[in-house]
């Protein structure tokens, strides 16, 4: 990254006001409207493999992880993450999906879906999932909808519909 000092933090409770207002930044408003969100609004996202990305007190980037089924399947729905303008292309992006893909894969994770650019987020090890697998609570390019096997053949078998999942009680924000 750089030549700028960038330190990575678990996410806490206190953080999600400047989250929120980065999100509204670099997203929008539209950001509401898109199916990722619509997901992502009916259960809170874990704080324990969501992450920051601060520049001494500044926070310059956020990603975070909820939980959904595919099926009956268990996996992570990652995003959003974003970045202040002016600190992209540092890798300051890459430095925070590679921390809670491996945080996710520590605490027993197996799969991680988003829906993203593939030459981006392949770098991280993110795979354009096969068409026809996963029904999304709305519209989606299929070409975006991206997965990332935390263990091997974790994505072996798994079909089906998308929804929110309810984490453990002790892994809820707020």
């Amino acid at each position: 990254m750089d030549d700028i000092s960038i330190t990575i933090l678990p996410e806490t409770e206190e953080d999600g006001e400047a989250i929120e207002r980065l999100n509204e930044r670099t997203f929008g408003p539209g950001r509401y409207a898109k199916t990722a969100y619509r997901l992502r609004e009916r259960v809170p996202h874990r704080l324990d493999v969501s992450f920051t990305a601060r520049v001494g007190t500044l926070l310059v980037g956020s990603v975070r992880l909820t939980p959904i089924l595919i099926g009956e399947s268990n996996a992570l729905l990652l995003g959003p993450l974003t970045v202040e303008p002016a600190f992209r292309e540092r890798g300051v992006g890459q430095t925070l999906i590679a921390r809670a893909l491996k945080e996710a894969a520590a605490k027993g994770e197996r799969l991680v879906i988003l829906v993203g650019d593939e030459p981006y987020y392949g770098k991280s090890g993110f795979r354009r999932i096969p068409p026809g697998r996963l029904i999304m609570p709305g519209p989606v390019d299929p070409d975006r909808l991206l997965f990332a096997a935390l263990v091997p053949g974790a994505f072996e078998g798994v079909t089906g519909r998308v929804r929110p999942a309810r984490p453990a009680e002790d892994q809820l924000l707020g």
